[in-house]
């Protein structure tokens, strides 16, 4: 089942049991979808990839996270409460999300392939990275990992 059938079929069950967060988060994503494919269709594509669809869900989750970070800084909980509830909402439809564990065993296993050995060397180590984490970890994350495994 594609993202877009289960963002609609998750349409019509917030809207039975009347969730309105719920309801919210998840026509904001078929409204991205909906636009993305417009876009699209001036090219002569029909349908977004699956790779595209992550792209957007990971996309809107960042959002979500910076939203929330950003509410909390300005004492702002209420709202904070708000996109940390959309958040979850999107989770739902992502890929499960690797540990720090995880992420740093793929920094240095990403380290060892490229054969970086200083600071210099880390657009060699995120671009591999990014390329194989895209969607299953967060960028912020690995970019801390990598900065600290190649500044020591």
């Amino acid at each position: 089942m594609s993202l877009k059938d289960q963002i609609s079929d998750e349409i019509k069950a917030a809207m039975k049991a009347k969730d309105k967060i719920r309801l919210n988060t998840v026509r904001s994503v078929k409204k991205v979808i909906l636009e993305k494919e417009s876009d699209l269709r001036a090219k002569g594509i029909e349908e977004l990839t699956e790779a595209q669809e992550m792209e957007i869900l990971t996309k809107l989750a960042k959002q979500r996270r910076d939203s929330v970070e950003q509410f909390t800084k300005a004492g702002r909980d209420d709202l904070a409460e708000k996109e940390a509830l959309e958040l979850t909402i999107l989770e739902e439809f992502l890929p499960a999300q690797m540990t720090e564990e995880e992420i740093a065993a793929a920094v240095d296993g990403a380290i060892a392939t490229t054969g970086a050995s200083s600071p210099k060397d880390m657009g060699k180590v995120m671009g591999l990275l990014m390329k194989d984490l895209k969607g299953k970890a967060d960028g912020k994350i690995i970019q801390t990992l990598v900065k600290e495994k190649l500044s020591s």
